[in-house]
């Protein structure tokens, strides 16, 4: 195979390579160093890499795959569209710790993919007018209390679509993120939406032009929404569904989860209620206790600790402890795996022997303050 020219090629081909998901790609470019270098070495990686079979190699080995990836490059260039790759700035620091984070993601509209704070709300696509209603009502109270809070979604019917609106309805910017290429909007019915959202937001996917909305993508473009966020606020959702996937990501993910609560007996209700009785997710019934759970709110948190006066700690300790005083009104966990580039399985030892050093206490929401 002649090797992509470039890295955004690199990682296009790569893309476009059927049978490597993506954790083995990011396995795969977190070992070589880059996706060019994974052509570049790809008959030499069983020697690399333990575990990468003879089928893996033979499916890098495809022309097939490079001249689809030239034609997707030419389709970006023609529409505009933003590739924001791994190491970009750009890139959503909160997804990039993900295990399963894509090497590239396809951007379209005028979006900043790190705000202050991310929420995503997601419910059936069966949605009541209480459950209308209430996420209206959570982003309008959003907006005045948190103005700097990015709503994502799906843009599926039901509680995705209201979402977006209700943003767009409050000057909020709204992501959706899409389960296909930007060359179509899925449901058909969502276009002018779709088209609405790009100029305080926009459309987000990871996936390539000519992708059939297969029901599997829905389920893999979920743990995008998932990591992308501070926050998931499942509003209605039946016993099973997309939004359950969400919630269960997002505990993966080390992300809060929230959910309303609904009428016992109503099938919309009966999976925010299973959230909520397995502990789950956190019963909500407003933006106010949402913000306050995450430790969004103005109430002043006790006074930083010096560091200085505890020096036997270790160095990943002390890193941990200087990004702490920095934000006296508390940090995310994810914020903090991002700053202190410490992996999440490390850093939770780490903040919970510093919780029994009595220097730093957790609240809910997965925040942490000192």
């Amino acid at each position: 195979m002649i090797a992509p020219k470039d890295e955004l090629t690199a990682l296009l081909t790569l893309n476009k390579i059927e049978g490597i998901g993506p954790a083995k790609a990011k396995v795969l470019y977190e070992q070589t160093g880059s996706a060019l270098e994974i052509f570049r070495s790809y008959r030499n990686l069983s020697d690399i890499i333990p575990g990468v079979t003879q089928r893996l190699i033979e499916a890098l080995d495809d022309s097939g795959s490079l001249f689809a990836a030239e034609r997707e490059l030419q389709f970006i260039r023609d529409h505009s569209i933003r590739c924001l790759t791994f190491e970009d700035n750009d890139y959503p620091v909160r997804l990039r710790e993900c295990s399963d984070a894509p090497l590239v993601l396809f951007a379209l509209g005028n979006m900043n993919p790190n705000p202050l704070h991310c929420v995503a709300i997601v419910g059936t696509r069966k949605a009541t007018i209480y459950g209308r209603q209430l996420t209206e009502r959570l982003v309008r109270d959003l907006s005045v209390k948190c103005p700097d809070t990015l709503i994502i979604s799906g843009l599926a019917f039901g509680i995705d679509v209201s979402a977006h609106k209700s943003a767009m309805e409050n000057n909020l910017p709204t992501v959706g993120v899409l389960a296909h290429g930007l060359d179509k909007i899925y449901p058909a019915a969502h276009r002018n939406i779709a088209g609405q959202m790009l100029s305080n937001g926009g459309l987000l996917t990871e996936f390539m032009s000519g992708t059939t909305p297969f029901k599997q993508n829905f389920i893999q473009r979920n743990r995008i929404v998932a990591g992308m966020a501070d926050a998931v606020v499942v509003v209605e959702s039946g016993d099973k569904g997309g939004s359950l996937i969400t919630a269960r990501l997002a505990e993966d993910y080390c992300r809060a989860c929230f959910t309303f609560p609904g009428e016992v007996g109503r099938d919309t209700s009966a999976g925010c209620n299973e959230l909520i009785r397995n502990n789950r997710a956190g019963l909500i019934q407003s933006a106010n206790d949402l913000i306050k759970d995450m430790g969004w709110s103005d109430a002043k948190p006790p006074e930083p600790v010096q560091r200085e006066l505890f020096p036997d700690l270790t160095p990943g300790q002390q890193k941990v402890m200087e990004r702490l005083n920095k934000d006296i009104k508390g940090v995310q966990l994810n914020t903090l795996v991002v700053d202190c580039n410490i992996p999440v399985g490390e850093m939770l030892s780490i903040l919970l022997e510093l919780e029994m050093k009595g220097l730093v206490h957790s609240h809910p929401g997965s925040l942490y303050t000192c």
